[in-house]
This record gives structure tokens, sequence and C-alpha cells, in this order.
């Protein structure tokens, strides 16, 4: 068996409450079993969190060594965030807090908000990410109470904001935005901006570069082989 019969670059689709990771072990394990092998490398280029679903590239065996290229690519996503409060983790993961009135808040003034979010800018990066400190994802700290943390801002650009849904206290909207963009984060900063507070309910990756999500497997699919 050659290596370029497990060097493969892999579109999933990523099911909600799965970690990047989980997607890497689980196909690791489908191929490592499939091909009687002890070891195995696998990455995936770009992660998305727990809560998000959608595409995630997976690269294995020689393939890894391309991942950068993928994660420099633009990305593109369909997101829903809730007017009215905010969350420690910008996203459904943690409890609503801080309930405020979003009843005034206009379907222009989201779109002239979004015109502002355009372009090159810095973005403070959520807590609850997996940026690491001293060697320790932040999530991990955050989880625990740990919160203390000075984050930088990241350099970041974000090329379009398109309204989709206007359904109040729900804003869905498509995002085509740089490496490195946390859409919790937009999500967050777009409430401070409307005075109300907001965070991410929902999140799925459409696109990264080229590589669209309708092209994409299930992993129940990846199961019965490559």
């Amino acid at each position: 068996m050659s290596t370029d019969d497990i060097s493969k670059v892999i579109l999933v689709n990523k099911p909600l409450e799965w970690t990047s990771f989980d997607v890497v072990k689980k196909i690791r394990g489908i191929i490592k079993r499939q091909h009687n092998l002890s070891k195995l490398k696998v990455g995936h280029a770009g992660t998305l969190d727990p809560k998000a679903s959608g595409l995630l590239i997976v690269c294995t065996g020689k393939k890894t060594k391309i991942i950068k290229q993928f994660e420099n690519l633009d990305k593109t996503y369909v997101a829903m965030m809730k007017l009215g409060c905010v969350t420690d983790s910008f996203d459904s993961e943690t409890s609503e807090k801080n309930h405020k009135d979003y009843s005034n808040i206009s379907e222009i003034e989201i779109q002239n908000i979004f015109k502002e979010f355009e372009g090159p800018q810095h973005q403070l990066p959520p807590l609850f990410s997996a940026i690491k400190i001293n060697g320790e994802r932040l999530y991990k700290k955050a989880r625990r109470g740990d919160t203390d943390i000075k984050l930088k801002p990241r350099n970041i650009t974000i090329h379009k904001i398109t309204l989709l849904e206007f359904n109040l206290p729900f804003i869905k909207f498509e995002v085509k935005c740089g490496k490195g963009t946390y859409i919790r984060s937009l999500a967050y900063d777009i409430g401070k901006k409307l005075l109300c507070g907001a965070y991410l309910h929902s999140l799925e990756r459409t696109y990264i570069g080229q590589f669209n999500l309708k092209d994409a497997k299930d992993l129940s699919d990846i199961k019965h082989g490559f």
C-alpha cells in the first residue's frame, strides 16, 4: 500500500456538539482500521466550535503538509445572533445574562451597523477559544473560571456582511471574512454597538475558499469508506 492511498483532503460536514478534534480522531480511527495502521497523521484546517456546524477540511497522511494553505483561505458563514442579552462564551454554550430591551432596533439600523463592521479591523478573541496561553487552550481556562486573562486584539478582515432574516430578537446573516475572524466576537461587538447585547445563537460554515459545504461528507457516510 502506497502512502498516497491514505493521503487525502476530506471535506466533512461537522455536526453540532462535536469538536473539530473529535472529527479528526474519528477519521483517524476509521482509516487506521481500514488499512491496519498503527499510526497516522491527521489534522484539520480551521477550528469549528462545538456549537457550530458545517464545512471542516480534514487532511490525512502527506496531505497534512498543505493544511496551512487551507487555513489562509477566506471563509463564509451563515450565522444567527440573538439580541437582548449576552453569554460568557459569546455563543449558546453558556447561559444568557444581562437581558435588555431590543424592541427599538430596526432592520435599517442592523444593515447600517453591518456596514460599519466591514473591512480591515482589530478584533478581540473570545475567552472561550482554542487560542493557547502558556501552552493551554483558553477555553479550558475559561471553563474552570480562570477569566482574568488579557487578550490582545487581532488584525482581521471582514469582506461582506449580508442580512438574510430580520425576526427580532433573532438576526440571520452571512459573513465573508478572512483568516482568524471570530463570528462569536462579531456578534458580541454588534450587540455592544446596539446597546442591547447579543450572542451567537447558531453558526454554519458554508465555504472555505472555493470549497463548498454542499460537497462535504457526513460522518455517517465516511465510516463506510473513502
